[in-house]
C-alpha cells in the first residue's frame, strides 16, 4: 500500500531522533538529561495505579464524552478558582489527550493552504509539522532567557500580516 504523499513533506521527527541518541549515548555510559519524548522518569504511583484498576471495575472503559466527563470538566473550574482566581463554567472546559492533540485539531480545523501560524520559540519541535501538515506557513517569533521565554505584544504584532490566522 502506498502513503499518503502529504507523508514525503516529513523527515523523522526530531524528537524520535533525540531519544534514539539519548539511548545511544546512554548505552556508552554517558550520564543524559533527556528532554525529548516528555516521558517521565518515575513509575506511575501506587495511588494512580489503583485508581486506575478501580476505573476499568466501575467500567470507565468507554468512550467518553467529547468535551470530557461533566466532573472532571467541574473539577478544572474549581482548581482554576481556588489555584488561579479564575472563573469559569463546565462548559467552557474541554478535557483533551494533550495540548499537542488539542493544537492538532485546532490547526487542522481552521489553517488553510498559505495561512500563517506565530509560534513563539523555542517551541516543541511537532508545532511546526502541524502547521505544514495544514499546508500553513510557521512564522517563528524568537523569545530569549532574557525574556524569560516569552515575547512582548510588540514582537507579536509585528510578525502579523493578512495571512496570520493563529
Amino acid at each position: 500500500m502506498k502513503l499518503s504523499s502529504r507523508l514525503q513533506k516529513f523527515n523523522e521527527p526530531e524528537t524520535l531522533k533525540m531519544a534514539k541518541l539519548g539511548r545511544e549515548l546512554r548505552a556508552k555510559g554517558v550520564d543524559v538529561i533527556d528532554l525529548s519524548l516528555g516521558e517521565p522518569d518515575f513509575d506511575t504511583p501506587d495511588h494512580v495505579k489503583q485508581y486506575a484498576k478501580k476505573a476499568i471495575d466501575d467500567n470507565y472503559s468507554h468512550y467518553t464524552p467529547v468535551a470530557g466527563y461533566a466532573d472532571l470538566r467541574e473539577a478544572v473550574c474549581t482548581k482554576l478558582k481556588r489555584d488561579n482566581n479564575l472563573d469559569y463554567k463546565p462548559e467552557n472546559i474541554l478535557a483533551s489527550t494533550g495540548a499537542k492533540q488539542s493544537l492538532a485539531n485546532v490547526i487542522l480545523a481552521v489553517v488553510d493552504i498559505g495561512d500563517e501560524v506565530i509560534i513563539p520559540t523555542p517551541y516543541w519541535v511537532t508545532y511546526s509539522e502541524l502547521v505544514r501538515l495544514a499546508d500553513g506557513k510557521p512564522v517563528f517569533v524568537q523569545s530569549s532567557i532574557e525574556s524569560n521565554y516569552k515575547i512582548t505584544p510588540e514582537q507579536l504584532e509585528a510578525a502579523i500580516t493578512p495571512k496570520t490566522k493563529l
